[in-house]
């Protein structure tokens, strides 16, 4: 309500609304979701230190490892949002990403050690170059791959080491999986360096192309059968079978070791 005592005019459109997500009619007053997030307690000593630090070293890197936080702290992201560019959550118990939404400026997020799964949702972070959620509990890639593709499709460096759906020799996949697992990430980031613990190769990133890019049963199917005659065709399931365990095997003259 201005001086004069008139209501609030809802249809300007206020200059930056990216954070305002209802109108307390009764009050008269836009209510953004920084307002709305829970008032986590959280360490004055945290504040002190980080605050302390951004005087001192870069204050666009922020780290709250091992602080034992279930959520990201409003107070954190009233204090630190506008300008921090990295931020290290690692080893705490939080599921919920939603506020990150806040850090408009966020280009590296370490998020190794927590229980963020697939039903996770990550919010839009277009500037995100770098995110690690090593030994979460991601258990599946799809549909959470797309999700992320759309949230950060500027990543070029995505560590995923530890988790369920990265398979590896470390927590019981074997070689297949691994390089199914591998292929398919890299065929849906085209801007993706650096996979884990591992350099993108060229080759790894045409044989992605390659599987990935062309429907299944063209992929399955002869290169020069139609999808109609194949459809229409009997194939046999140790043909199929047979043809997928080809067309992941290394073909001749391509090197596709990891």
């Amino acid at each position: 309500m201005d001086d004069k005592g008139d209501k609030y005019d809802y249809s300007v459109s206020p200059k930056y609304d990216e954070g305002i997500i209802a109108v307390d009619i009764a009050n008269n007053v836009l209510v953004d979701s920084v307002t709305t997030m829970p008032q986590t307690a959280i360490s004055s000593n945290i504040i002190e230190a980080e605050e302390s630090n951004g005087k001192d070293e870069d204050s666009s890197k922020l780290t709250l490892a091992y602080e034992r936080l279930y959520e990201i702290p409003r107070t954190i992201v009233e204090k630190f949002s506008n300008y921090v560019q990295y931020l290290d959550i690692s080893h705490n118990k939080i599921t919920n990403l939603e506020p990150l939404v806040h850090f408009k400026h966020l280009t590296s997020l370490i998020a190794d050690d927590n229980p963020v799964t697939e039903n996770c949702f990550l919010p839009p972070l277009p500037k995100l170059e770098l995110l690690w959620l090593n030994y979460c509990k991601i258990a599946s890639l799809y549909p959470w791959v797309g999700k992320l593709k759309e949230s950060c499709p500027n990543l070029q460096y995505l560590s995923l080491m530890g988790n369920p759906a990265a398979p590896s020799y470390f927590n019981g996949g074997t070689f297949y999986e691994y390089l199914q697992y591998r292929l398919f990430i890299i065929s849906q980031f085209p801007s993706l360096n650096h996979l884990d613990d591992r350099k993108i190769t060229e080759d790894q990133r045409e044989e992605s192309h390659r599987l990935y890019k062309r429907p299944l049963l063209q992929r399955i199917g002869r290169p020069n059968t139609s999808i109609s005659n194949f459809m229409n065709s009997s194939v046999s399931w140790s043909n199929v079978q047979s043809k997928l365990t080809f067309l992941w095997g290394n073909r001749e003259g391509r090197n596709l070791l990891i």
